[in-house]
């Protein structure tokens, strides 16, 4: 099967739910701030792959926050999930 190509979003909000992340991929400039709600009952980590950034497992309606200071493609997944993955870019 082909990956889908998806269209990045620019936006600093992101939501966890249906094992999800919504919008998959985002785009900030340099020095934002993403917010990652989750709003599924199951509890949810974002973890960078390289490692920059994680959180803890995020329960439902809580939410976790990383300021990006780096401009780069930061790929990051669920670590209590795998196959939830998503990407942030940051534009310099």
């Amino acid at each position: 099967m082909t990956p889908v190509a998806v269209t990045p979003v620019a936006t600093t909000s992101v939501r966890v739910e249906s094992f999800a992340f919504l919008p998959a991929v985002i785009t900030v400039p340099v020095g934002e701030t993403v917010t990652w709600t989750n709003q599924d009952i199951e509890e949810h980590t974002v973890t960078a792959r390289d490692r920059s950034f994680g959180s803890d497992a995020i329960e439902n309606g809580k939410a976790f926050q990383f300021t990006f200071s780096k401009a780069g493609t930061y790929e990051y997944y669920c670590a209590i999930h795998p196959e939830m993955v998503g990407r942030v870019i940051v534009r310099p």
